[in-house]
């Protein structure tokens, strides 16, 4: 059976699309079939980690949730595009970012039923083994069925005030939408913080536990979403805290 996992963050800019990539490739490495799903439709961007232009894509999710194709005919295998070597495969089904398809989204919206049965459908046709979820930050009709239909949702989150309060808000309807496996990552956190103490308070805080603390890291920053970061630095402190993530997402 496919494990399902939805990857949030209350606010933009907490690193949530870099963190499910990371995650999809280090699932990958370990021999599973992953499929990745951008379902930040309105800000979508995680198919450029992947190293798949927009010239090269065709039909989207856009397209399937306004009735234009199946859902099948919107899956890329990116695996071969890493050019490193996976066991696995990778999946993904990316959001469309030309600008006509984002308006057309926001004008007339979509049947969020459509999106549950097409998560069902690709587990089904690709056999995954796991499923990621992009979502859009904040608090959504298409956020609320993600995490919905989950069986793990991992809570993206900075040491920041502002965090830390919609982060609040996003773990109380978890509980309340009775979503199985509840964790935390918290990222970017400045060097000068103690991170077992950051820990500390964000599973006091929110009563879940915390699946790894990832430091600020400037070769995170000087990659600029061209590549995969665990790929580029096998033996980074990051890349070890990802695995560690990853280790407690499939316990």
């Amino acid at each position: 059976m496919t494990r399902i996992i939805s990857i949030h963050s209350f606010r933009g800019g907490t690193g949530k699309s870099n963190t499910t990539a990371n995650i999809a490739v280090l699932l990958a490495a370990q021999g599973y079939r992953v499929g990745v799903i951008d379902t930040d439709i309105q800000s979508p961007g995680i198919h450029v980690l992947f190293g798949l232009d927009d010239e090269h894509i065709g039909r989207t999710l856009n397209d399937y949730l306004h009735g234009d194709c199946s859902i099948e005919t919107t899956v890329y295998e990116v695996t071969t595009l890493l050019a490193a070597p996976l066991d696995g495969h990778i999946f993904l089904i990316p959001a469309s970012a030309k600008s006509g398809a984002i308006t057309r989204v926001l004008r007339e919206g979509y049947d969020p039923g459509e999106l549950s049965e097409g998560f069902q459908r690709l587990c089904e046709v690709l056999d995954l083994d796991v499923l990621l979820i992009d979502t859009h930050p904040g608090l959504n009709e298409e956020t609320l069925l993600s995490i919905a239909v989950s069986d793990v949702l991992l809570i993206v989150l900075r040491p920041d005030q502002q965090d830390y309060q919609g982060t609040g808000v996003t773990v109380e309807v978890a509980r309340k939408l009775e979503v199985p496996r509840l964790l935390m990552l918290v990222n970017k956190v400045p060097a000068s913080y103690d991170a077992a103490l950051v820990q500390r308070r964000v599973e006091e805080t929110y009563g879940a536990p915390v699946a790894a603390v990832l430091p600020h890291a400037d070769d995170m920053m000087a990659l600029g979403s061209m590549g995969i970061f665990v790929l580029r630095f096998p033996d980074h402190l990051i890349t070890a805290l990802y695995r560690q993530a990853v280790a407690r997402l499939m316990a």
